[in-house]
């Protein structure tokens, strides 16, 4: 069995290679080719003789790419991630190809770093680590605010979003959130709201849903318009889920007290990549990075042990199932066996 794996760094070597080597020794065996571009419109004839390909989030699969695998013998898509909206699932059951997910992988690392960018934007540590590098032990600047009291809201309570409603009610906070398919779990952590409600009640908006036609730029122009002001907006999902110009509009009126994002619309060009000797010609994102009360980080929220162990082995346990003929509650497509594509989105 032949696996070409997109977008592939030294961590997906060393995980995806040593859950291979603990698979059991009567499985199919698995020739992993690894490549550290994204697959695209002109890289995905680099696939041709494998039987299924592995890729990440900003990776292409569009109808083109899709048809381009399935000409070169490709038959399977595992995406070592929970989001597929860079996969055109109509074609990809069209054309027969299985395609599966990894649904849900350590939803408290996402959560954690939810918090800890909130609080490094809420407390400045940031600018406070810089400082004190340089000797200055100045406080004037770094004021915050604390945690303990204020209303914090989530918007989509999946697996990440729950945990974050379960930290955030430790801290002492009172949670709203906002979801078009409330789970019970939830009332002990807080109370469920509207959007509207939610947006103008809330010190701290932390975005944990997945990016669908009804979720791209949920944050807007006029959704920033009905936050509270001075109220901090956080987003560890999907870059899309926010409308980058009208933020920085709301920034540059000072109507929006903070921004903490590990996502950004336009990643798939820049992110997983060293761009540090390049000029970056994306200049809302440049524009957000002169912003003192903004902090960027490059879609790491996942990047633990623990997660990284937890996708390649459900990628693997996806791979077998489609070797197997065995149906799997990870698939998103009728085809090879797969279960029917649930009809609530699949959530992160």
């Amino acid at each position: 069995m032949k696996l070409a794996v997109f977008s592939a760094k030294a961590y997906d070597k060393q995980y995806l290679g040593g859950v291979a080597a603990k698979r059991n020794p009567s499985s199919t065996p698995v020739e992993a080719n690894f490549l550290d571009f994204s697959l695209s419109k002109d890289t995905a004839a680099l696939a041709n003789g494998a039987d299924a390909v592995c890729v990440f989030v900003n990776d292409t699969l569009d109808a083109a790419v899709l048809q381009s695998l399935h000409a070169g013998g490709v038959r399977a898509v595992l995406l070592r991630c929970a989001g597929y909206n860079n996969v055109d699932l109509k074609e990809a059951e069209r054309l027969g190809l299985f395609v599966a997910n990894v649904p849900s992988y350590s939803p408290e690392a996402v959560a954690e770093f939810a918090v800890a960018l909130l609080q490094t934007l809420n407390r400045k540590m940031h600018r406070a680590y810089n400082r004190v590098r340089e000797g200055n032990f100045n406080l004037d600047g770094l004021l915050g605010r604390t945690l303990y009291g204020k209303t914090v809201g989530v918007v989509g309570v999946g697996k990440i979003g729950f945990a974050m409603a379960r930290i955030m009610r430790g801290f002492g906070c009172k949670v709203l959130a906002y979801d078009p398919f409330p789970i019970e779990a939830f009332k002990e952590f807080g109370e469920y709201a509207d959007l509207d409600t939610l947006l103008s009640q809330c010190h701290i908006v932390s975005l944990h849903c997945p990016l669908m036609d009804s979720t791209r730029h949920i944050i807007n122009e006029t959704t920033l318009s009905k936050m509270k002001p001075g109220a901090m907006l956080v987003n560890t999902s999907r870059g899309a889920l926010i409308d980058t110009g009208a933020v920085i509009a709301a920034l540059k009126s000072k109507h929006l007290g903070g921004l903490a994002l590990d996502v950004y619309e336009g990643e798939g060009a820049l992110f997983y990549n060293d761009h540090s000797g390049d000029i970056i010609d994306d200049d809302l994102l440049m524009r957000l990075t002169t912003f003192p009360n903004v902090i960027v980080c490059g879609h790491q929220a996942f990047f633990t042990e623990e997660a990284l162990t937890e996708i390649a082995e459900c990628t693997l346990r996806n791979l077998d199932d489609w070797i197997n003929s065995v149906p799997t509650k990870n698939s998103l497509v009728k085809a090879g066996g797969a279960t029917e594509k649930p009809p609530r989105p699949v959530r992160i």
